[in-house]
């Protein structure tokens, strides 16, 4: 079983190039399916979530190799319109593919999905929206049974901004007749990606980014070549490791646009960042100052996915900060492993409040979901002494390879098998 060793207590310097995003690549790839020509995906990262979706590309008849940092996808072999359950289970975004699936076969096979355990996430959005699109959806056996000789064009008003509800609508929708406004809909960076992805195959997809998509209908597709965008959330997390350890870093690729509510915090606790074209550069000398309450919400708001990692750069700061995390309930499960480093957190529903130690120690930890695996990191970085963290399959579902990372911007980091 492998496992990530840090030695903490040195101050960071180097440069990294971020990599491509996690939750970007995973609806591209499912978007794959709507055009039978060749696409090529350059600067794809090699996840364990990647990994699980081409063999759901695969397992459907389609054909999916790399060659080097670029991935290349064709789906002219489709034969296939169900994923195995055991596929299923491998992560949550495989829901995904259910819009997709539905669009150029008319109908789809598949069980619920699976991915960290950070409370109810329901696809009860995704497939009220189908429905609305004309999909008829059974539910027998754990397996969703889903039909639709014909998708049509219309208004769907989301509850919730969902991200993979918005996402699931477009692809379905492309492949529907007339045109299709998503109210309501994600405003995520990711959301605008995956807008661009189709547009370039081909497709009429307006408005991504706002609260309102347009898609317009049976467009002939065709494939492209497309670079995935930088990860936002691999770029807060080295932001918090140098605001952790102390140093400085840049991160070649790296777009504040993508994620101005995190390095905003950041320079509330006192650290320096500069932001251009080619990157983001990010020093920071001396214990943190504690911030304002810290509240996760849908972008543009501050995202779930940095408030286990930002916790972390905060452990020893000075005063008391605030977490209220608003989108998934059990999003603390990170903070036994940290308190065993010496960390001070207290918690109380939905809420966490963060005192700052002078002192961390490094310890035996275990990753209990992907991005409170990468807080073990940042804090690890912190801490005097050795930290072993465990079970850190959960961080490869996310990050290409951490420990590598970490060592170009100077950390003593390893991966031991």
């Amino acid at each position: 079983m492998s496992q990530l060793l840090v030695r903490g207590g040195g101050r960071l310097k180097g440069e990294v190039a971020v990599q491509g995003a996690k939750n970007s690549v995973l609806p591209i790839l499912a978007a794959t399916l709507l055009t039978a020509d060749e696409v090529e995906l350059r600067g794809c990262p090699r996840l364990r979530d990647v990994d699980a979706s081409v063999r759901i590309l695969r397992g459907l008849g389609c054909e999916a190799h790399w060659e080097g940092g670029n991935l290349l996808v064709k789906t002219g072999g489709l034969n296939a319109w169900s994923i195995s359950d055991i596929l299923m289970r491998e992560m949550r975004s495989s829901a995904i593919f259910l819009g997709a699936i539905l669009a150029r076969c008319g109908q789809a096979e598949l069980s619920y999905p699976g991915g960290c355990e950070l409370g109810p996430r329901p696809i009860d959005l995704h497939l009220s929206g189908l429905r609305a699109l004309g999909a008829e959806i059974g539910d027998a056996g754990g397996m969703l049974h889903c039909k639709a000789p014909e998708l049509k064009g219309r208004e769907v008003v989301l509850s919730l901004p969902s991200v993979g509800a918005t996402e699931n609508l477009m692809l379905a929708a492309c492949g529907g007749s007339g045109v299709t406004t998503i109210a309501n809909a994600a405003r995520e960076p990711e959301i605008v990606d995956l807008q661009n992805f189709l547009r370039a195959c081909g497709a009429k997809v307006y408005g991504a980014g706002t609260s309102t998509v347009t898609v317009e209908g049976k467009q002939p597709l065709h494939g492209c070549t497309y670079t995935i965008m930088p990860d936002r959330i691999t770029a807060a997390t080295y932001l918090c490791a140098a605001a952790s350890a102390g140093g400085e870093i840049f991160l070649r690729g790296a777009r504040e646009d993508h994620l101005a509510t995190v390095t905003a915090v950041l320079r509330e606790a006192g650290c320096s960042i500069l932001a251009d074209e080619a990157g983001i550069a990010c020093t920071c000398q001396g214990r943190l100052q504690a911030v304002r309450p810290v509240r996760t919400a849908p972008y543009p708001g501050f995202p779930t996915d940095a408030q286990a990692i930002l916790m972390a750069a905060l452990l020893r700061s000075q005063g008391a900060t605030v977490f209220e995390e608003n989108i998934f309930e059990n999003r603390y499960r990170h903070v036994d492993e940290l308190t065993r480093m010496g960390a001070n957190i207290r918690v109380s529903g939905r809420a966490a409040v963060v005192t700052g130690v002078e002192t961390l120690h490094g310890a035996p930890v275990y990753c209990t979901d992907l991005r409170g695996g990468a807080a073990l990191c940042v804090a690890a970085l912190a801490a005097e002494g050795e930290t072993t963290i465990c079970e850190i399959s959960h961080i490869d579902r996310g990050y290409e390879d951490l420990a590598r990372d970490m060592r170009a911007l100077g950390a003593d980091a390893a991966r031991i098998e």
